[in-house]
């Protein structure tokens, strides 16, 4: 029985659920991507422009060889690194593609979406304190994931007038003695930005000089017009330094499956397959059929895709120049960043007009850290016709702020 002293020592529940959270997860904002999706769902005659998905379906070969392993029974687990003959389709991808060389065996791992990948290199980097240098604008998940691991995130603005490259002038302003590793994501989302070899080689020599690990997020690799994708760890001394990061989802439509990689040197993947393997085990058995098929059969069908993308890139930039929005020709991804200063809104209040006044769904640039105010992304990952409308409605809510 319970004495009536032993009742008064039980300490009283907290004042709210909120305060058993951790201080980390209470600080994180939610993504400010999702909730301009979410506040379009549902609703009628809305064009999204928002989410960065590709609107073709996963190619057809790609689902039936899932569906006949499916039949075959591969339902187990894989090897948490990921099946061999994945890993090794992946390192001939990349030598042949990219001039970057990966021992299948030891340097890569298969993981669950790049998302996966960037949060097991930042958690097997990150002591707590480390500064994380992070270019801006740039996707929204780096800064959360680094204060998440106990990193402190850094932004590193960049500018349109530069073509939102990253300079070595504002890299080496950035740097203190704690800082530790650098993000990479060319090309660029949201801006649409890419980086050329002669653009890497000062980035090099800032890395080299201050000892720094470099992330790069190349998800959007294969997304480039008119020029071939550099992949930073390609870079004279930069493969041991680097830890290169892409997946199936942009480049092949395949954002469902959840299927990325990371490769770099055996330490570091060696420090992630031990987290990979206490969190997730390993990707699915059955994404990874796919991805493998993805590689081998899928090149014809990618490329179709990236034509396709360069048609809606040059009818967006041409859209928004006509209607009186300055906006720098993305050279990669599917976004466009244009600029919506000189209405005297902010990114938010832009946006939140423009769907409410013309329902056209478009995320504010301020989500995307320092340099992303008075601009908005939108993604062209969707039909010329949707992409026509958009346009058209996004100029009637541009004369009417200027009151035309």
């Amino acid at each position: 029985m319970i004495k009536d002293e032993e009742k008064q020592i039980a300490p009283a529940m907290r004042a709210s659920m909120a305060d058993y959270l951790s201080p980390q997860v209470r600080a994180i904002k939610p993504s400010g991507i999702r909730r301009f999706f979410d506040l379009a769902s549902g609703r009628k005659d809305i064009i999204t422009l928002g989410v960065g998905e590709p609107d073709f379906v996963t190619p057809w070969h790609v689902r039936e060889a899932c569906v006949y392993a499916l039949e075959m029974g591969k339902t187990q687990y894989t090897s948490n690194a990921g099946t061999p003959e994945l890993r090794e389709e992946i390192g001939y991808y990349l030598h042949s593609q990219f001039d970057v060389t990966y021992d299948p065996g030891k340097e890569i791992i298969v993981t669950v979406g790049g998302s996966e990948a960037i949060d097991l290199a930042l958690r097997a980097l990150i002591a707590p304190g480390d500064e994380i240098l992070v270019p801006e604008p740039c996707y929204i998940s780096y800064s959360p994931i680094t204060s998440l691991s106990g990193g402190v995130p850094v932004g590193v603005e960049t500018f349109a007038k530069d073509q939102f490259k990253l300079t070595a002038e504002s890299l080496r302003a950035s740097i203190t003695p704690r800082s530790k590793v650098l993000i990479l994501c060319y090309p660029s989302n949201p801006t649409g930005g890419i980086m050329t070899y002669e653009d890497w080689l000062p980035i090099a020599k800032v890395v080299e000089e201050n000892d720094l690990i470099v992330i790069s997020d190349e998800i959007y690799a294969e997304l480039t017009y008119g020029t071939k994708h550099v992949s930073f760890a390609a870079m004279p001394g930069m493969k041991d330094r680097t830890i290169l990061v892409s997946g199936f989802s942009k480049s092949f439509a395949m954002t469902g499956w959840r299927i990325g990689y990371a490769c770099g040197h055996p330490d570091l993947i060696s420090a992630m397959l031990k987290i990979h393997q206490y969190t997730v085990m390993c990707a699915s058995n059955m994404a990874q059929v796919a991805a493998l098929e993805a590689l081998r059969n899928g090149m014809e069908e990618k490329n179709r895709m990236v034509e396709s993308y360069n048609q809606r890139r040059r009818l967006v930039v041409h859209g928004f120049r006509e209607i009186g929005l300055q906006c720098h020709e993305p050279q990669g991804a599917f976004y466009a960043f244009p600029s919506i200063a000189g209405f005297g809104l902010t990114s938010e209040e832009f946006a939140t007009g423009l769907l409410n006044d013309q329902k056209v769904a478009a995320v504010p640039g301020d989500v995307f850290g320092l340099g992303g105010e008075g601009h908005l992304r939108c993604s062209y990952a969707t039909s010329v016709t949707l992409i026509t409308e958009a346009i058209e409605r996004i100029g009637l809510y541009v004369r009417k702020l200027k009151g035309e």
